[in-house]
């Protein structure tokens, strides 16, 4: 790889790494290009060549923090796995942020970005990218098992709509203070929303 190559994708990461800090620290935040490329130590024009817009910045980002999420990979493709055993470990990946003091950490950095503020323009567009990428996530992989017949409707996006609400009641009771298993009684949640969708669950 030439000197030229190495610049282009060491300043890309650069911008990268500042940019899903800054969504780190301020779910909320609008991603100013200036803020970005400053705190990225490059210039306008570079972060302009990687990311032409803004929306293409956030787009970036959004699928860099998920790619980091999905620490157990993508297993939706893999048709050893039945359909239901599949789709649960899919729709676990969005709720690994812990459990407790972590999982209150994110539900008031969310609380505090979106709730909390009187809902601005940037505010709302903030949030729409976040539930836009979540919701995508979601029907990418209910489209899968879509074309393999699996569903007991063709409709993705109410389905994708009905498991993103329960994954964002699942994920607040993580961080809520009850006793016992949750994980274990979140497991029976998720299997039996799948088994609501699915044709032929078993």
């Amino acid at each position: 790889m030439d000197d030229d190559n190495q610049d282009r994708l060491d300043s890309r990461a650069r911008i990268l790494i500042a940019a899903c800090t800054m969504i780190s620290e301020d779910p909320a935040s609008t991603l100013s290009v200036r803020t970005v490329a400053t705190r990225a130590g490059v210039s306008m024009g570079s972060l302009r060549h990687h990311f032409p817009s803004q929306r293409a910045l956030r787009a970036a980002v959004l699928d860099t923090i998920y790619s980091v999420v999905e620490f157990e990979g993508d297993v939706i493709d893999d048709t050893s796995i039945p359909a239901r055993d599949r789709l649960v470990r899919c729709l676990r990946q969005p709720l690994s942020v812990g459990v407790g003091s972590e999982a209150r950490q994110a539900w008031i950095k969310f609380f505090d970005a979106f709730v909390a503020p009187e809902p601005t323009d940037d505010i709302r567009a903030a949030y729409k990218a976040f539930a836009d990428e979540a919701l995508h996530r979601v029907e990418r992989w209910l489209s899968v098992l879509a074309e393999e017949g699996a569903l007991v409707s063709d409709d993705v996006e109410a389905h994708a709509r009905f498991l993103n609400t329960l994954l964002n009641g699942l994920s607040l009771e993580r961080a809520v203070p009850i006793d016992g298993p949750i994980v274990q009684r979140e497991t029976a949640t998720l299997y039996a929303a799948v088994d609501a969708i699915l044709r032929d669950p078993r």
